[in-house]
């Protein structure tokens, strides 16, 4: 049996995951971390990483969120808030290499019109913000205690089991 994939088709502005636990699909890497509500408005007004202390106190507080979830058991607020701290990586490192944020340039070429995804694009040139590298790195201190944590891997099996397991 697979696992079902991230459902993108449906209307999560207007659901909530909490009380419908069974359509939340872990999906790949951060997929859904900024639709699924009520945790996406519940974590993003906490994730910051634009300095490392800003970072330190912005992962703290997700991962406080975390263990809270935990507490109650709660696997998709868990989920979630791993995938805030897994952001606060990513997007740290992008801007440790890229100033701008931004990795490709926005020129398509006419042969590539329509391709998603940075086909056909040219890769900016790469700096090194030292600052951002070390948000990623404290970003990431917290993702793997969360990412890592029996309980949530637990419930992570259990939501598997109970909710992903294809036909």
């Amino acid at each position: 049996m697979s696992r079902k994939k991230f459902d993108y088709s449906l209307d999560y502005k207007n659901l909530d995951l909490r009380k419908n636990p069974e359509l939340y699909r872990i999906g790949r890497g951060e997929q859904g971390v900024l639709t699924i509500e009520p945790y996406k408005s519940e974590i993003l007004p906490n994730w910051r990483f634009k300095t490392p202390e800003i970072a330190r106190e912005s992962s703290q507080k997700i991962y406080e969120m975390f263990l809270e979830y935990k507490k109650q058991k709660d696997f998709v607020g868990m989920d979630m808030a791993r995938k805030f701290l897994q952001m606060g990586i990513t997007r740290a490192r992008r801007y440790t290499n890229h100033p701008s944020g931004k990795k490709y340039d926005g020129a398509v070429p006419a042969d590539k019109k329509g391709v998603s995804g940075a086909h056909g694009r040219a890769e900016l040139p790469k700096g090194f913000d030292v600052e951002k590298a070390e948000s990623a790195r404290i970003f990431s201190e917290k993702y793997y205690l969360a990412k890592n944590d029996e309980v949530y891997q637990k419930l992570m099996r259990e939501h598997i089991e109970k909710y992903e397991n294809g036909e």
